[in-house]
């Protein structure tokens, strides 16, 4: 029998985020593969039961991390955006280049191996978000849903990509350059997504 546990919780939200805490105080110190699950056990001052309440593994506490750490800064960035366009995408597309760089930083000695690793998650998160902005009464009776869907996907696995390489190349700009040299070619493959 397992036990449920309440999300909202204030105990649960507590007891999850000083998990989080020592994961992300241990990214610092150690690589990845180093890091135990009995380590962020003992960094969190919780026992490993407790740890595995709340996560799977050590995969599933570092892919939580990642995804909170994406929609926050996301979330930052498009507040009061409303509809789909140049501003809108230009928005995400500094977020997405902000999330490389707190990931490099964060994870300093293995974002090269960590940034491919969560790379589908985080595409899926960019395109959902787009499509967010789509009316879906208006995707749904468009012939062009098809087209619309992939365009949202060229687009997402395109600003995650560009970000990526940006990053990885040393940020020799920075992002707001690299963004603004960027968008024509963004906005040629967003024509589809634009009314």
């Amino acid at each position: 029998m397992t036990i449920q546990k309440n999300e909202a919780d204030p105990r649960v939200i507590r007891t999850r985020r000083l998990l989080q805490d020592a994961f992300a105080s241990l990214i610092q110190e150690k690589d990845f593969e180093s890091i135990t699950v009995r380590d962020i056990a003992e960094r969190a001052t919780v026992n490993r039961a407790t740890f595995y309440a709340h996560f799977a593994d050590k995969f599933e506490i570092l892919e939580s991390r990642l995804t909170d750490s994406f929609m926050t800064i996301i979330n930052r960035r498009i507040s009061g955006h409303e509809k789909l366009n140049e501003e809108t995408i230009q928005s995400i597309f500094l977020g997405v280049c902000d999330f490389h760089k707190d990931l490099s930083i964060m994870c300093k000695r293995k974002y090269k191996s960590l940034g491919p690793v969560f790379e589908l998650q985080i595409k899926e998160k960019i395109q959902k978000i787009l499509l967010s902005f789509i009316d879906k009464d208006k995707m749904l009776s468009s012939p062009h849903a098809q087209l619309i869907n992939t365009a949202s996907i060229m687009l997402s696995w395109g600003m995650y990509g560009a970000a990526y390489v940006w990053n990885n190349e040393g940020r020799l700009l920075p992002a707001e350059s690299f963004v603004k040299q960027t968008m024509p070619l963004v906005m040629n493959g967003a024509k589809e997504l634009l009314d």
